[in-house]
């Protein structure tokens, strides 16, 4: 996307956002942001940016301006009002409008369809792999062993609760989400309370994606004790799941692997070209040496995650 700043002449300012249409990829961004706002300034969440106008034929939308500083060091409290904003998502799952809201963008409702996703990218990344020898090498002597060790590991674990690997999760356990949940969609107000931006993923999805995706999220620099601490939170959060705990558990593997291949992004020429339209201007090649070591990184959660299998 590319995001502008309107200063009026009597010094109003607005987020003017473009969401390009792209042949590689169909999803209705700026209406799915544009359902998330609305939805949500119906009942009356104000930590988000007020939706202003939009049209349809430009693909582009007019939001609420929030100044804002990036949250750089999140401290506890900062945890804390991340959760409490979940908290009032998973509240308003119940509220008027919501069953109308879509999947979020790539949801992940089973276990089958995390690995799935997983498969998929993998598959168009080796396809590129056969002209970068160090993505190749990674591929297939360090990812590949690891991802199919982590996926005997959680059917394992499937397998003794008694759960079926491709069953998609009840709709009365999910839900709504911004699918791209971290600080690094956030802003701290002069006043110190947060603000959350982007939705153009947001919709029904499974709480143990949300959770994962905020401990592993690699866009912003998360401590371990506050990513325990989320953990924790949301296990009571979403404590009426009787299943929800021991889901986490064993698809928390699944989703290193998942945004392993995320990481790699760098290597597809078509996501290269999106970043390049957004504003990425660093050099292509260094890019791509530096996603693959993060990915490399990112990998090594594994070894802490999937060890013996579950008992």
């Amino acid at each position: 996307n590319r995001l502008y700043r309107i200063d009026t002449i009597d010094d109003r300012r607005f987020a003017l956002k473009w969401y390009p249409r792209s042949a590689t990829d169909p999803r209705d961004r700026l209406g799915a942001e544009w359902g998330a706002v609305a939805f949500l300034e119906r009942h009356g969440v104000k930590e988000v940016p007020r939706g202003i106008a939009f049209d349809v034929s430009s693909n582009f939308a007019l939001y609420e301006w929030i100044d804002g500083d990036v949250v750089a060091s999140p401290q506890d409290n900062d945890v804390q009002a991340m959760i409490a904003f979940a908290a009032k998502l998973h509240e308003l799952r119940r509220t008027s409008g919501a069953e109308t809201l879509p999947q979020a963008s790539e949801a992940c409702l089973s276990a089958e369809t995390i690995l799935t996703q997983v498969d998929r990218r993998l598959a168009r990344l080796t396809e590129v792999a056969e002209d970068e020898p160090a993505l190749a090498q990674f591929l297939h002597h360090e990812f590949t062993p690891r991802c199919r060790h982590a996926e005997a590991w959680a059917r394992h674990g499937y397998n003794l609760l008694g759960w079926r690997f491709d069953r998609p999760l009840p709709s009365e356990l999910m839900t709504l989400s911004p699918s791209d949940f971290g600080f690094h969609n956030a802003l701290r107000r002069a006043d110190g309370s947060i603000a959350f931006i982007d939705f153009e993923y947001f919709g029904w999805d499974d709480p143990a994606k949300l959770t994962a995706d905020f401990q592993q999220h690699p866009g912003m620099s998360l401590p371990a004790p506050l990513a325990e601490a989320f953990r924790t939170a949301a296990i009571r959060l979403y404590e009426q799941d009787e299943t929800f705990r021991d889901r986490l558990r064993l698809t928390e593997p699944l989703y290193v692997l998942r945004w392993c291949m995320i990481l790699l992004n760098e290597f597809l020429p078509e996501r290269w070209e999106a970043r390049a339209f957004a504003g990425q201007q660093n050099d292509r090649v260094q890019a791509m040496r530096t996603q693959l070591a993060k990915a490399r990184r990112h990998l090594a959660r594994l070894s802490s995650q999937v060890m013996d299998f579950p008992e």
